[in-house]
């Protein structure tokens, strides 16, 4: 039975994709670049649904208050699926993400992203392609837009040692905007690389701002604590209330740590339901 559901999940999830990119394509392409905003939300949101419904599976939002209230800032979230890539948007005024510049060729996507103004990075660069990068993200900021970038870069499994990349680092240095941490666990539910997708409840939590001014070195260590310690916190929260979850070795392996050094999960506030 969960098979077929997560084959029936994953068969209309790339058809929602399908369909509202062809029968909205319209309404989005001629919407002024922020009102469009409105297409890629509501298939977010769909997806939840569809999620919800068909696989049984529901997270919670805390933290929501911690974003800035201006909007300019650097959302940084634990990635661990490519659920996270859609998931947070409708909370999001006017996000943008930093994407190889590949993706922009892909028909109708790059018109998408293109027409959201997404920053595309010649990898081939190096040196001249981060200059290009901060000259696009501060032109963006200054408009009031929120940057995603996922700090360790690709998608890790649920309790895999931390792999941060310095590249968040010189963001927040540079940009010289609040850094907000995001620390949860999808993965456990859509792992990578698998068609499987599992019933439950999970939480994604937003922690406070790490406000400009640190040096790059001491803010990626800050980073690094504060989104591992409630990573922790959430691994053992998550894994409490799912028994029944198929659990990666990593996520093993870390729980292992974890009870040894006697770590105990943190206060669960109430959240947003989603």
């Amino acid at each position: 039975m969960l098979a077929l559901r997560s084959a029936l999940f994953n068969t209309l999830f790339y058809l929602n994709l399908i369909l509202q990119m062809i029968v909205l394509t319209p309404v989005y392409f001629l919407l002024p670049r922020k009102k469009a905003w409105i297409v890629p939300k509501t298939w977010a949101r769909t997806n939840h649904w569809l999620m919800r419904v068909i696989v049984g599976t529901n997270f919670t939002v805390e933290g929501i208050e911690n974003l800035p209230a201006d909007g300019v800032y650097i959302l940084a979230p634990k990635h661990q699926s490519f659920w996270d890539v859609y998931a947070l948007l409708p909370h999001l005024p006017d996000p943008f993400f930093i994407l190889k510049r590949e993706l922009m060729r892909i028909p109708l996507f790059g018109w998408y992203v293109a027409k959201q103004r997404m920053v595309p990075v010649d990898r081939s660069a190096r040196g001249r392609a981060m200059a290009a990068v901060l000259e696009r993200a501060k032109a963006e900021m200054a408009t009031g837009r929120q940057l995603i970038i996922y700090p360790e870069g690709t998608r890790r499994p649920p309790g895999a040692p931390p792999e941060y990349k310095f590249g968040v680092a010189r963001l927040y240095r540079d940009l010289k905007v609040p850094v907000v941490p995001v620390a949860m666990h999808p993965g456990l539910f859509w792992p990578r690389r698998s068609l499987m997708r599992y019933p439950g409840h999970f939480t994604v939590r937003i922690l406070p701002p790490i406000q400009p001014g640190l040096s790059a070195s001491d803010f990626l260590a800050r980073l690094i604590e504060e989104t591992e310690a409630a990573s922790d916190a959430l691994l053992i929260r998550t894994v409490h209330d799912n028994p029944a979850l198929p659990l990666p070795p990593e996520a093993r392996a870390r729980l292992d740590i974890l009870a040894h050094q006697e770590v105990l999960p943190a206060a669960q506030p109430v959240g947003e339901p989603q």
